[in-house]
């Protein structure tokens, strides 16, 4: 029973991820550089994800550093990744507080790529799940507020290998995920699958929740194809 209960749930994760690779598709096109004068500014907004936390060197080997990399020069990707955030506004660490929301918005960032839901999935925070696809709503609308020629990009959350600190990869995939997609559909964002793109590699989880500097390197490859339509190259 338990790996039948497992199949229909994975089938209906393939569901909803090919409904979010439907919306991409016919989405913004790729940003192009040259319809830039001065160099792009990325503002990557998330969580210990985003941030790097227990990466080596992760100010060099955090997605968004790695993800700099990948897009050259005529790019600037700045990290506004917090520890704990959620998204939800009544969560215990909401993003909406941190310092670095400020510092994001005020950035004016060209793009903004964000990488929010893990910690949402405790459930001393999703008990508020109802509130979600409206708060990130708000997040997305303060940024087209600061810049209304933003280009924004709603990340899928990675997948986590173990109940560690609450976070549950069950209630990531059937029930964060559906409900951000339901953001990227009904804002006009375009969505990025992270989930996907990490998934089954339990390897790259150290602490079964948070990817190491490989992990990163995958996330990063990801989000640079999707802004480019390029696939990208290795980073120096």
């Amino acid at each position: 029973m338990l790996k039948v209960t497992r199949r229909v749930a994975l089938a209906s994760v393939c569901v909803v991820l090919a409904a979010l690779v439907c919306r991409a598709a016919k989405g913004p096109a790729p940003i192009r550089v040259e319809d830039y004068k001065e160099r792009i500014r990325v503002a990557c907004v998330g969580d210990s994800i985003t941030f790097g936390a227990g990466i080596k060197d992760r100010g060099k080997n955090s997605y968004p550093a790695q993800l700099g990399r990948l897009l050259g020069e005529k790019w600037e990707v700045r990290n506004f990744g917090v520890s704990g955030a959620t998204l939800l506004k009544k969560g215990n660490r909401p993003y909406h507080k941190q310092k670095a929301y400020a510092d994001a918005l005020a950035y004016v960032p060209d793009v903004v790529i964000i990488k929010l839901g893990t910690n949402d999935s405790k459930p001393r925070n999703w008990q508020h799940k109802a509130d979600f696809v409206a708060d990130y709503k708000e997040m997305i609308a303060a940024f087209r507020k600061a810049n209304a020629k933003v280009r924004v990009y709603v990340c899928l959350p990675v997948p986590a290998f173990s109940g560690r600190w609450g976070i549950d990869d069950g209630r990531i995939r059937n029930e964060v995920i559906p409900l951000t997609i339901k953001v990227v559909r009904e804002s006009g964002a375009t969505g990025i699958d992270l989930y996907t793109a990490l998934s089954g590699k339990k390897e790259l989880f150290p602490d079964t929740v948070h990817p190491n500097g490989e992990g990163a390197a995958l996330m990063a490859a990801r989000i640079c194809r999707v802004l480019t339509g390029k696939a990208a190259k290795a980073a120096a």
